[in-house]
Parts: C-alpha cells; sequence; structure tokens
C-alpha cells in the first residue's frame, strides 16, 4: 500500500524543487542527505546481497545481486545508476543506489544493480555495450540467484537511462532489448547536449565527443521510433534542464510511431535525485507503479 513521505523530507522537497536547477549538485547533496537515515533504517530481513560480481573484464563491470530468501522463478529488475556519464556508481554512500533494488526485493523481485565503465576511458556506446554485457550475464545467471531470466525489466535513470535506452533501441548496437520484457527510463538523458543550460555539459562531451553535429544521431532520441519494448517514461517535476522536455519528446516520438502512446509520467514534488532516493525510505507510489506496469508487460 502506498505510503506518504515523511513531512521533513516532504518540507526539504518543496524547499528544494523550486530553485533545483540553480545548483544542481549542491541540492543533490542535500538531498542524499536527507534520505539517508531513513534509507540505512529500512528493513532488510527480507532479502540477502550478493556483491561485486564480475560480468566483465574491467573492475567497474560488476553488479550486486539483492535475492529475496526462498526466491524462485522470481522477476528481475536490472538498475543502471546515473552520473552524467564520468562519475557515479552502484554505491555512492552507505544506501544509493541499493535502496532501489532492496525495496525491489522486498518486494519480490530479485534486484541487479549494475555498475559499467564510465568516460572518458568508455566513450559511447560503451556505455549501452556494458548494459548489453550485463544482461547477457542475468540471462545466463538469473535462475543460480532465484530469478526468472524471461522476465526482466531494465530501469535506468539519467546517463543510466541513455544507455538503457541505446541498448533497447539503436540499430547500430544491434541490441534492441534482447533478454528484455520492459523498459523503464527515469529521469534519462535522451537527447545528447552541450547547450550553455546542461550542467553537465562537460560529461556528454566527454562521452559522446567535441562535436555537436553528431549528437543528434547517437542520441537515443533518434531511434526511438523503433523501440517495440513495453516503455515507462518517468521524470520529475523538478528536473535538470532539459530532461524533463526530452521525455516528453521521447514519448511523442513513441507514440507517433506505435500510434498509442508509452505510459509516461511526471512524479509531482520530485527531483532528478529524489526520485531515485525516496525508494525503500517509506514512500512507495513509484515503485507500485513500475510494478504494476512490469506485471501488465509480462500478460
Amino acid at each position: 500500500m502506498t505510503t506518504a513521505r515523511p513531512e521533513a523530507i516532504d518540507r526539504l522537497l518543496r524547499e528544494t524543487g523550486p530553485a533545483w536547477q540553480q545548483d544542481i549538485r549542491a541540492a543533490g547533496d542535500r538531498v542524499k542527505a536527507a534520505y539517508l537515515p531513513l534509507l540505512t533504517a529500512a528493513p532488510d530481513d527480507a532479502y540477502e546481497v550478493i556483491r561485486d560480481l564480475g560480468y566483465g573484464a574491467h573492475p567497474r563491470q560488476v553488479l550486486d545481486v539483492y535475492r529475496p530468501h526462498g526466491a524462485r522463478r522470481a522477476p528481475v529488475v536490472m538498475f543502471v545508476h546515473g552520473g552524467a556519464f564520468v562519475r557515479g556508481g552502484k554505491d555512492i554512500n552507505a544506501a544509493m543506489y541499493g535502496n532501489v533494488l532492496a525495496w525491489f526485493a522486498r518486494h519480490g523481485c530479485v534486484g541487479i544493480n549494475v555498475e559499467y565503465r564510465l568516460a572518458p576511458e568508455a566513450a559511447h556506446p560503451e556505455g549501452a555495450r556494458d548494459v548489453a554485457a550485463a544482461c547477457e550475464w542475468v540471462a545466463r545467471h538469473a535462475e543460480e540467484h532465484g530469478g526468472d531470466a524471461d522476465a526482466v525489466c531494465l530501469v535506468g535513470h539519467s546517463a543510466g537511462g541513455t544507455h538503457a535506452a541505446s541498448y533497447a533501441c539503436d540499430p547500430t548496437l544491434g541490441f534492441m532489448g534482447r533478454h528484455l520484457r520492459c523498459l523503464v527510463l527515469v529521469s534519462a538523458r535522451l537527447q545528447a547536449d552541450a547547450l550553455p543550460e546542461n550542467p553537465n555539459a562537460a560529461g556528454v562531451r566527454a562521452y559522446f565527443g567535441d562535436d555537436p553535429a553528431a549528437y543528434g544521431q547517437l542520441s537515443p532520441m533518434a531511434h526511438a521510433h523503433r523501440l517495440v519494448l513495453p516503455t515507462f517514461i518517468v521524470h520529475a517535476q523538478y528536473e535538470n534542464p532539459l530532461l524533463d522536455v526530452y521525455a516528453c519528446e521521447f514519448a511523442w516520438r513513441m507514440a507517433e510511431a506505435r500510434r498509442i502512446a508509452p505510459r509516461h509520467l511526471s512524479v509531482a514534488g520530485h527531483n532528478h535525485v529524489s526520485v531515485m532516493a525516496h525508494f525503500n525510505s517509506g514512500e512507495q507510489w513509484l515503485g507500485e507503479q513500475i510494478l504494476e506496469f512490469f506485471e501488465a508487460a509480462m500478460r
């Protein structure tokens, strides 16, 4: 059952949201710090965590498995973190982003927390190739961890959403979302840009290169019309500049191609960080929406 966010968090989000774009790094740090006590206090007796299993040769090509006790052919939720292409990790503090997979494990899913190589060492399209390698690992190993390899939902946030979307829809890469039943893109960078209003323009250049003229064809946006997987597009009410605009455009391009709109949600009151930080904090509405979408995709 959906529960309300704590009053102190609600107050912080109301104060932070309208000013989010003035300094996204400082605001993000405030939000992470506020959620951390809630996340570390969350129950952890319903699952076990197997950490740093390698899906490739690079030290960052590792993943964690959040396995519910007694899991047997359970649905699998994979999560790919953000970080503006040049930073971040599956564990950015004592609880994030494990909180996302912990919540899904508490609700009966095997959770897979994926780390990947960063730019500039691993420039486009290596992020998507790492997602592909992680998906191949899950296809081979889900059963031994109590999961169902035929029931996999991939969730990507921010830059991780870029890599997940490219994996699912860029025909030049050749993956087209194989091994997946559905895709969830949360606050994803679906269009590369190095515009002055983009505070993460340096990260975009590090991953996509120094030629903005090439960004159009390299971005998932160029291939939205090719996406055939059931797809849920999510953005926060208070977003990093233009990410909400790109989410709407991506949904429109999918709708134009399919002649039916994909599921698309703006999460009221939340920002680019809290939209993932709130998982396992007591507020459950978005998680419930994703589980409902996943269940529908399995029918």
